[in-house]
């Protein structure tokens, strides 16, 4: 006989208490304190997935068009959003399965033992053989064509989600490659500037040299010329910063080394012909983000469907056929089974009310989304319309200001040589030459911007990032 005392006992109690976590692949499962970080185990990082999509990277000076195409190809937010249009294409077409009856077939072997009874020995039996079943639900007053219904509207929103996914990548591009380009821009007109400078600081250092002008000409040219050099320096910076954004925008690790021509666009300028409000119409036609939201709503209103469907009667049909062996003859023959049922839910605690509301709710709010969608859409449309208009006029005005700056840097510059203009005029003529300049880079790349930003707001931004947007003539 055992005995066990309390005092045997106790190191296995401490035992069970003792909380041990479990590891993740032999190492520790959660960071030892709040203060340190968690060491992911060697096995744990090996079977992260990895990313297997090949990567294009371009050899050469890009189009527009081409760096479109290769951010569509390598962008994984155009990835995510396929794969999920073709998940919802799948879940719709196992939603269809639902018109057709199910087929199944099992092979079963069972060994009895009976217990002798009056008028009865004891026996074994053996049975086996096949048996085949069809399950088929002849009517449920519109639970299924519902889900149906609701796998379909959710297969045509992903679709659209992902149409409007291709639409927001190619206007990344090409901000990112407008964004670029006027940098680049900004700093071969620096460069100018820079050139300018020098110039005059050299025209003041020869006027002091024979006398015509004092150190303080040559020390304000001096720091003007150090200015000039200190802005081209930080736009060498920004231009690298801003080719490693192109190159992140094309689905491309910063570092890549891609490039794009001057000519990229063409130089001239115009202003859409269509009013803003025939715009707006087309944006309403157009634009996948709202027809995404109507599918969602039509989704909705057929999960009203399956919510009410689940409270009315429905009638099935079951059948059963097999061919059934055995040890003992009498057992042994075919067998079959025909059913029509009808099940008529009575009462769940009125949980199938509940459910109808909250889908009614659930559509209120899927209509509410598919209208502040709308209205966000007419806004961002109106928005980009008049920033199109506005960039359009800074164009013009900011060549005609780069003329008369032009005119009246080269006016202050021979004054000075001729020695009845001030080192000052000349400094002040060259530093609003240099602003004009900048004004009229940033005034024009801004105006292919707006111009894709409303291509994009009202739908109609082509696959090769072309604005396809009635235009008038140039506004140069």
């Amino acid at each position: 006989m055992f005995r066990f005392s309390s005092a045997s006992l106790s190191p296995l109690f401490v035992i069970a208490c003792v909380h041990a976590p479990p590891k993740i692949y032999g190492g520790e499962a959660a960071p030892s304190a709040p203060h340190t970080l968690w060491s992911p185990p060697a096995r744990s990082v090996e079977l992260l997935p990895t990313d297997t999509a090949r990567v294009v990277v371009p050899t050469h000076a890009l189009t527009l068009a081409e760096a479109v195409d290769i951010a569509l190809r390598n962008s994984p937010a155009t990835r995510l959003s396929w794969a999920q249009a073709r998940t919802a294409a799948e879940a719709f077409g196992s939603a269809r399965g639902q018109l057709y009856p199910s087929v199944g077939v099992d092979v079963g072997v069972s060994r009895t033992r009976s217990l002798a009874a009056p008028g009865r020995v004891a026996g074994e039996r053996t049975q086996y053989g096949p048996s085949v079943s069809l399950n088929y639900l002849v009517l449920d007053f519109g639970g299924r064509s519902g889900a149906i219904d609701v796998a379909r509207q959710t297969a045509v929103a992903a679709d659209l989600s992902h149409n409007a996914t291709i639409e927001n990548t190619i206007l990344q591009v090409e901000s990112a490659a407008f964004g670029y380009l006027a940098t680049r821009a900004l700093r071969d007109a620096q460069k100018s500037a820079m050139s300018e400078a020098t110039l005059a600081l050299e025209a003041a250092n020869e006027r002091h040299r024979v006398g015509l002008a004092t150190i303080a000409d040559v020390l304000q040219a001096r720091t003007a010329r150090s200015q000039a050099e200190l802005t081209l320096e930080s736009l060498e910076g920004a231009v690298q910063v801003a080719r490693g954004g192109f190159a992140v925008a094309m689905g491309l690790p910063a570092n890549a080394r891609v490039e794009l021509p001057d000519a990229l666009a063409p130089d001239s300028v115009h202003f859409v012909s269509a009013s803003v409000d025939s715009l707006i119409e087309a944006a309403i036609r157009n634009r996948p983000e709202l027809a995404a939201a109507r599918a969602e709503a039509a989704g909705a209103a057929s999960e009203v469907r399956v919510a009410r469907s689940a409270g009315l009667p429905s009638l099935a049909f079951t059948s059963t056929g097999g061919s059934n062996s055995s040890n003992v003859s009498t057992f042994s023959g075919r067998t079959y089974a025909l059913n029509f049922g009808v099940s008529i839910p009575l009462f769940t605690g009125f949980s199938r009310e509940y459910d109808v509301r909250a889908a009614n709710m659930q559509l209120q709010a899927a209509i509410a989304r598919a209208g502040m969608t709308k209205q966000q859409i007419i806004q961002e449309v109106f928005t980009a319309y008049y920033a199109l208009r506005t960039a359009t006029d800074r164009v013009r005005t900011s060549a005609d200001l780069l003329a008369s700056a032009t005119q009246s840097e080269s006016v202050a510059r021979g004054r000075y040589r001729e020695g009845v203009g001030s080192i000052i005029d000349l400094l002040v003529a060259q530093s609003a030459l240099a602003n004009a300049r900048a004004q009229g880079v940033d005034a024009r790349w801004q105006w292919r911007a707006a111009l894709a930003q409303l291509a994009h707001d009202v739908g109609v931004l082509g696959l090769r990032g072309e604005p396809l947007l009635p235009t008038t003539g140039d506004n140069r």
